[in-house]
């Protein structure tokens, strides 16, 4: 089961096959230990070069006939590792590493969509997100076009030649209903439209790619780092979509790009070796997109995000825990006119949660209470232990009043649509005692 590096030489990553459990690949995934120094903890490898090994090596590399790294803006040894192990968790076939998630959204879709093209994307975004594909993506010419997502033929419905993606979140932030993977998949399936799947909320406990995404990422400052430490997001392809099928409608992909000396991508990725060449989707993306605007993360938020991924297994299955006594206790009290949880809906958005994430109802509760934008904020400034910060998926317990600070950019028509009514608060669950975090909230609600 171990590979070794050099002959006699120490053991420095665990062989493919067989395949490992999830568990095992966020612990040990590509990575066994250092061939130098025999250090088990994946290195952070503060290098921006590298060196070649002769000018044929770097024309090869540079050329994409073989496998190497260049600059720390397209490949870094240590993102490397972060990647490989999003892969296997997400069970895709290959990531890239971003900046930001806002980082990962933006080159997902640009990889395959230009000037003049469209995108349907799900009405239940987070706002941040629909800045982006409203506002920036419409002044580069990128039309967005929003659907209600609970009727999945709407979808197919807005779509016509030049749609060059459909795009949605798993679990929607701050919504919290359910995204109905499978049908809109099969759709796609059926359309030869990719779908990408903003998975940030539900890691582990819904595996979008299984369901009939075809790609999906997230912001990896959330439930993967753990621990509201650092900024990152990620892109995971799941190798699934065929490309060549589909060629007309996406030029992008199957056409020569000029911008890399005519280079057919799709012939690229089939003739370079190594996870860099196991998606066309990825190869593209990391040598022009990645190349022209650098939305690269540090090798030392890599780092970290190794270290939330190793307790990943853990963490989500207690966040998830939490917020359903707490959505019970929620749902009984008398300052609480609404509770939204995803095991809490209608039957059909019960189904849509046991189908995405299994026994899970989720990390998050989003709940309104009485009086509207001032209760919110008197409810905000009374909590003890609940941070006020517009985060969510760290160790902690944080809360946010979405109508004035994470949606209050975005027109009250889109945030209704999203699920943001004045008096909403939104509460990421932490790991903290059940008890203490009811005891917090409790408070704060008697004095709102």
């Amino acid at each position: 089961m171990l590979t070794k590096s050099q002959k006699n030489g120490p053991a420095t990553q665990l062989d493919p096959t067989p395949a490992l459990h999830v568990e095992t690949a966020v612990l040990h995934g590509s990575y066994r230990c250092d061939p130098a120094t025999l250090a088990t903890t994946v290195p952070i490898y503060l290098s921006n070069a590298y060196a070649f090994e002769s000018i044929e090596h770097a024309s090869d590399v540079f050329d994409l006939r073989r496998e190497g790294r260049t600059y720390s803006r397209l490949m870094n040894p240590t993102t490397d590792i972060f990647e490989q192990r999003v892969a296997a968790l997400e069970g895709g076939i290959a990531a890239l590493a971003t900046s930001s998630g806002q980082a990962a959204i933006m080159l997902a879709i640009l990889n395959i969509a230009a000037a003049g093209d469209n995108i349907v994307s799900s009405a239940h975004l987070y706002g941040g997100t629909i800045n982006l594909l409203a506002g920036t993506f419409q002044r580069l010419g990128i039309e967005t076009r929003f659907v209600d997502p609970s009727d999945p033929e709407r979808f197919r419905e807005a779509s016509d030649h030049r749609t060059r993606c459909w795009f949605a979140e798993a679990l929607p932030n701050p919504k919290l209903s359910p995204f109905p993977v499978v049908e809109v998949g099969a759709i796609a399936h059926e359309l030869g439209i990719p779908l990408i799947i903003d998975n940030t909320m539900t890691p582990l406990i819904t595996r979008p790619l299984e369901l009939g995404a075809h790609v999906t990422l997230h912001s990896t400052s959330k439930y993967i780092c753990g621990h509201g430490t650092t900024i990152g997001g990620i892109i995971v392809d799941g190798g699934t979509f065929d490309w060549a099928a589909y060629s007309e409608r996406f030029p992008l992909m199957t056409s020569p790009d000029i911008s890399h000396g005519n280079i057919r991508w799709l012939d690229a990725a089939r003739d370079l070796p190594g996870p860099y060449g196991s998606s066309p989707y990825l190869l593209k993306m990391r040598n022009t997109l990645m190349r022209d605007f650098g939305p690269c993360p540090s090798p030392f938020a890599s780092f970290l995000c190794i270290q939330g991924l190793e307790t990943l297994t853990l963490r989500m299955p207690r966040h998830c825990s939490n917020a359903r006594q707490l959505a019970e206790y929620l749902k009984a009290h008398t300052s609480v006119l609404d509770v939204t949880y995803p095991t809490f809906g209608g039957t059909v958005e019960r189904h849509r949660a046991e189908q995405n994430m299994g026994d899970h109802g989720g990390p998050m509760i989003v709940f309104e209470i009485a009086g509207g934008i001032d209760a919110g904020r008197r409810f905000i400034e009374r909590l003890q232990l609940v941070y006020h910060v517009s985060n969510i998926g760290d160790a902690r317990t944080l809360a946010t009043h979405p109508a004035s600070t994470t949606h209050a950019s975005v027109p009250r028509e889109a945030r209704l649509a999203a699920g943001v009514r004045d008096g909403t608060i939104r509460i990421s669950v932490g790991l903290e005692h059940i008890e203490d975090i009811v005891a917090d909230i409790g408070q704060a609600l008697d004095r709102a």
